[in-house]
């Protein structure tokens, strides 16, 4: 007779989940995804298993899953379920639970779970009725891909899930696991009037956020931005959104606007907007520079899935919806005004991003180019930028190896990946990350940009790789320190702590350990060499660079103080 557990997995293939990452428990339910053909991605650490599962969403387009063990497992899942909560991220998390007749009696590792993941799910709920298997998880995966995307849980008492299954109330034959579930666009009323906004405007600007990814809407975005001849920033998140070789693409703006970089000489562009249109954008801290880069007297227009985003730092006209629907029907409205003050401004505009781009290239090019040792990682950058191709993935970690993917690299396909954890800018997921990302799209050259300082949090993950021969390149920038931590230190206090040092240690040692194969390199033109090879294995590599510990992403933070 089929258990309750043969029960879920007939659930998950419905709805089209055929890897998941865990590590054996729950049990009963990870033994009949095997035996279903359902892959299991042993990861070494919860932590990890969640940063991966996010990753592979963002690249698959449909929902992450991940297993765990109840009490301290499930705790280590709280962290990349609130990256994904924060970021958008459909997620759902089976987690056992302590049996039905031992609850509330201090069971071996028993934990409130629900309050546990109170914070950091859209949904969680207690599977106690064998009946109601498909009605619970349909649910689950509904809330986690609907709306703004996010984390789900369903937690599984251990007798129940190796119980007899029993017959549902009602038959469930909907596959809901692709994201975005439901694509709804802002009204034709509050469409036609931000057209006709745009269209009058003397400076409208368009800021892409992650929320264009996460619909697959740079399509919609590049007929948008030719069509109203709109010059178009990203966020962090957003970067990829737009081919950044377009004539009308600024890339990055936020908290990268310091000497040396990009956003510092396409800002007075965005100085002199008089409408603003955000797509897919939380206007968080770092994406708009302590909300210091928008204009005071700028109209906003905000494209969002979630209500509560439009309006919350910068009161705006409101199109709630997916970005998708919205900027195709906003593209059509705009197709019907009279663009004529738009089709005049667009020479001009694409000179001036043409020397801003031009200009960057000058000022980066006394580190882009460097020879000096240590490396300079903006030179690791350059010598990654050719061999991007249209199907290259790059992760980075959180802090500097974020900035430098973001700040140097040039994307030039829309639609191009580059996945950093900014939801909520967690050290240690660049690794996993690359790996779900690698799981999702097989076959994608992926480079994952890591410092040593999160690499440590996660190294262990190197066995992962090489158990499932995942073919994820990871570069390590080795600088001996906890770069940002020093820094932002050193400028805010004029010292720093004890805890930003770290003894010398041998990465590619550690990778050779768990049969990867790996170099360190501290000369300029290793790198190159090292990148070609490690990206035609198709196999997991590690690149340890000994790069120079003062180097710095140019931040606005650093204005005036390292940077002079």
């Amino acid at each position: 007779m089929p258990s309750v557990a043969d029960t879920i997995v007939t659930a998950l293939k419905r709805h089209r989940i055929d890897c998941f990452f865990g590590q054996s428990l729950p049990s009963a339910l990870v033994l009949a995804c095997e035996a279903a053909g359902i892959r299991q991605i042993a990861y070494r650490q919860e932590n990890s298993g969640g940063a991966m599962a996010d990753a592979y969403a963002r690249i698959s387009g449909r929902i992450g899953m991940v297993v765990a063990q109840n009490g301290p497992a499930a705790a280590l899942l709280v962290a990349p379920m609130a990256e994904c909560r924060q970021a958008g991220i459909p997620l759902i998390a089976f987690v056992q639970e302590v049996e039905l007749a031992h609850s509330d009696r201090n069971a071996f590792q028993e934990f409130d779970h629900a309050a546990l993941f109170a914070g950091v799910s859209k949904f969680c709920r207690r599977l106690d009725d064998p009946a109601r298997v498909d009605d619970i998880i349909d649910r689950a995966i509904t809330a986690a891909t609907s709306g703004r995307p996010g984390p789900a849980v369903v937690l599984l008492p251990a007798d129940v899930l190796r119980g007899p299954a029993q017959p549902a109330p009602f038959a469930r034959t909907a596959s809901l696991g692709q994201w975005p579930l439901d694509r709804p666009a802002a009204s034709a009323e509050a469409v036609a009037q931000a057209a006709a906004l745009i269209a009058g405007a003397r400076n409208p600007v368009v800021i892409a956020g992650g929320g264009v990814l996460n619909s697959r809407a740079s399509a919609a975005l590049q007929a948008l931005m030719d069509t109203a001849h709109l010059p178009v920033f990203t966020t962090n998140m957003g970067k990829g959104a737009v081919d950044e070789t377009h004539p009308l693409a600024g890339g990055v703006q936020g908290a990268l606007n310091g000497p040396h970089s990009l956003a510092r000489q396409t800002q007075p562009i965005l100085d002199a907007a008089d409408v603003v249109l955000l797509i897919g954008t939380r206007t968080n801290q770092n994406g708009t520079d302590n909300w210091k880069i928008y204009p005071r007297g700028a109209t906003f227009v905000h494209i969002d899935i979630d209500p509560m985003e439009i309006g919350r730092t910068y009161e705006a006209l409101r199109l709630l919806g997916d970005a998708r629907e919205t900027i195709t029907a906003l593209t059509a409205a705009l197709r019907a005004c009279d663009l004529s003050r738009r089709a005049a401004a667009r020479p001009g505009l694409e000179a001036r991003l043409a020397e801003a781009w031009s200009a960057f290239d000058n000022v980066r090019r006394v580190y882009a180019a460097s020879d000096a040792a240590p490396l300079r990682p903006e030179r690791v950058m350059a010598e990654l930028q050719p061999l991007l191709t249209p199907d290259t993935i790059v992760v980075a970690d959180a802090s500097y190896s974020s900035m430098w993917v973001v700040g140097q690299l040039r994307g030039a396909t829309a639609g191009a990946r580059f996945l950093t954890p900014r939801g909520l800018a967690g050290l240690g997921w660049g690794m996993p990350m690359g790996l779900g990302a690698a799981i999702a799209r097989p076959g994608a050259p992926v480079v994952a940009l890591v410092g040593d300082g999160g690499f440590a949090h996660n190294w262990a993950e190197l066995e992962t790789a090489v158990r499932h021969n995942i073919p994820l390149v990871t570069v390590v920038l080795n600088n001996g320190v906890l770069g940002f931590q020093k820094d932002a230190e050193t400028v805010k206090f004029g010292r720093y702590t004890s805890a930003c040092h770290f003894r010398d240690v041998d990465h590619a040692a550690i990778a050779r350990a768990v049969g990867m194969q790996a170099e360190r390199i501290a000369r300029a033109d290793q790198i190159a060499p090292a990148l070609r090879d490690a990206l035609a294995a198709g196999a997991p590599r590690l690149i340890e660079v000994m790069t120079a510990p003062d180097a710095h992403p140019a931040l606005s933070l650093f204005a005036g103080t390292l940077d002079r």
